[in-house]
């Protein structure tokens, strides 16, 4: 048997379509409905689907009337407020190219960004960064509410694979990728709804990350709105102490989040939360002792998805189909998907190689914005190359092994890092935990282990902990301890930076005399 899924083809495509239109059409049916709250401390903003649909078709005049055309790029710099899923889906109904950036970003940064996507307009919150030099003209996001009330723009319909947005990802080279996507894409994520999320019209989804965060505007924005479901948000500088009150209080039933807001969560004891059914998890590998702490304290489950910026989520567990234990979870339905070799055939079951997802997926991107090089070395044949390494057993459940670029070399043995950081970080004490690969002298490298931990612990418990549940060329050489990973803003391992802030040291073998390296 080979590691490529089955599935039926793919749907056809509508001739005219608007992106905006199609998040917005099944709240028309429940205008009075709540779309969105946004939630404070003490009380909660709170929106119908009709000021909604009224706001975006206003904001979406009044970038018209700035002198903007369809396919002219506007740049958002807006913190996590309410305007920003409002100019996101006011931009598309009146055919401009929304771009979202990160709010953190300096004014240097931002200009970076600017010469390449060459935007026509920059909305911006006051004290939110921009070019000492802008440009283009530059319209204070606080213009905004007053275009509430303007006439409705109509949606400006066209060819679902026309760009729709930018959004930008990090990318392995070290410097940000424009990810170009179009209106269609929107539909590839329909096959998330229930090959993920399990998601109905009744459900209030907390998702606990910002609104510029790709995983919140498409987890805990756009896809509750596309099922006339309410979306709920932590105000701007909500902490992460205050999520289970929030939850609570707002009668979630679907909680989503990074692994690390979970592990935070669960530092201190959790209220009850009687309407929660089920929690999401995406951003980076869950870990199985996260997992299993929070169905203890809460009684749910949590449901991990593997995705990408160029496509979003496309592997899951889910309600109705959970993942086994020790795997990422299936394909979602629909989804065609396959692991491949070097010569882009599918490898056969049980052996790792490079996930790859068909071409044709609604929900893949257009590719990287005025970089066709970049785009073209990701594809191959019918395939989209993901660039990460994982394996497919027989039952199609497929396991995540890591970025080709995180992967280790053991001794010509290929390590993942996160089969090393799940066994370190069931260690008593251990906070969080990370495997890198680092050259120890020039052409030696070793597996090293960077922890972190109140206080440092003895490094003979590490290597007989590493011991007694690796084979030895997946044991760490060397440990490390740090107060904190360095993690970016949503979450995410740094790994470059933790490469860096790394002195190596002398390796600690710690392997008997005599013993011969045994790969099994």
């Amino acid at each position: 048997m080979l590691s490529v899924t089955q599935a039926p083809p793919y749907p056809r495509l509508p001739a005219h379509f608007n992106m905006a239109a199609h998040v917005l059409a099944q709240g028309a049916a429940t205008p009075d409905r709540p779309a969105l709250e946004l939630l404070h401390p003490d009380h909660s903003e709170v929106w119908t689907y009709a000021q909604v649909q009224a706001a975006v078709a206003g904001v979406a005049t009044g970038l018209r009337a700035q002198g903007l055309r369809p396919g002219d790029r506007v740049l958002m710099r807006l913190g996590n407020s309410l305007a920003f899923p409002v100019l996101f889906l006011a931009a598309i109904t009146a055919g401009l190219i929304p771009v979202p950036t990160s709010a953190m970003l300096t004014g240097p940064e931002v200009a970076k960004l600017c010469d390449l996507v060459s935007p026509a307009l920059i909305v911006a919150d006051e004290g939110v960064a921009i070019p000492d030099h802008p440009p283009c003209p530059v319209l204070p996001a606080a213009a905004l509410q007053a275009m509430h009330a303007l006439p409705a723009h109509p949606f400006e319909m066209g060819d679902p694979n026309r760009l729709a947005y930018i959004i930008f990802t990090s990318g392995t080279s070290g410097r940000p990728q424009a990810v170009a996507h179009a209106h269609r894409t929107i539909l590839g994520r329909a096959m998330m709804l229930q090959g993920w999320y399990g998601l109905a019209p009744q459900d209030r989804l907390l998702h606990a990350g910002a609104f510029n965060w790709t995983y919140t505007l498409g987890t805990g924005l756009m896809d509750p709105w596309t099922m006339g479901a309410t979306a709920l948000i932590p105000a701007p500088g909500t902490e992460t102490r205050l999520l289970p009150r929030l939850l609570q209080r707002a009668k979630a039933t679907i909680f989503a989040a990074a692994p690390g807001v979970y592990r935070q969560m669960l530092r201190t004891p959790l209220p009850e939360m009687p309407n929660l059914r089920h929690g999401l998890s995406a951003g980076e590998a869950l870990p199985q002792a996260t997992r299993d702490a929070w169905n203890a304290a809460t009684g749910t489950p949590i449901f991990e998805a593997f995705g990408m910026s160029e496509i979003s989520t496309f592997i899951s567990g889910c309600p109705d189909r959970p993942a086994p234990n020790g795997s990422t979870g299936f394909a979602q339905p629909g989804r065609h998907v396959a692991v491949l070799d070097a010569s882009g055939q599918p490898v056969p079951i049980g052996t790792p190689g490079v996930l790859a997802v068909d071409t044709r997926d609604p929900g893949l991107f257009l590719g990287y914005y005025k970089d066709e090089a970049a785009t073209k070395a990701r594809f191959q044949g019918r395939w989209y190359l993901t660039g990460d390494t994982a394996e497919m057993a027989a039952g199609g459940a497929i396991t995540y092994l890591g970025r080709n670029d995180d992967m280790m070399n053991a001794g010509g043995y290929r390590v993942s890092p996160l089969e090393v950081e799940a066994v370190i970080a069931t260690l008593p004490g251990i906070t969080d935990s990370a495997a890198i690969e680092i050259e120890v002298r020039p052409g030696t490298t070793i597996i090293a282990c960077v922890y972190a931990a109140a206080a440092p612990l003895d490094e003979a418990t590490l290597a007989d902990h590493a011991a007694q549940n690796l084979a030895r060329y997946k044991q760490p050489r060397a440990y490390h301890h740090l107060a904190q990973l360095p993690r970016n803003a949503n979450g995410k391992l740094n790994r470059r930076a933790l490469r860096q802030l790394i002195t190596p040291q002398p390796p600690v073998w710690n392997q008997p005399q005599g013993q011969q390296h045994d790969p099994s």
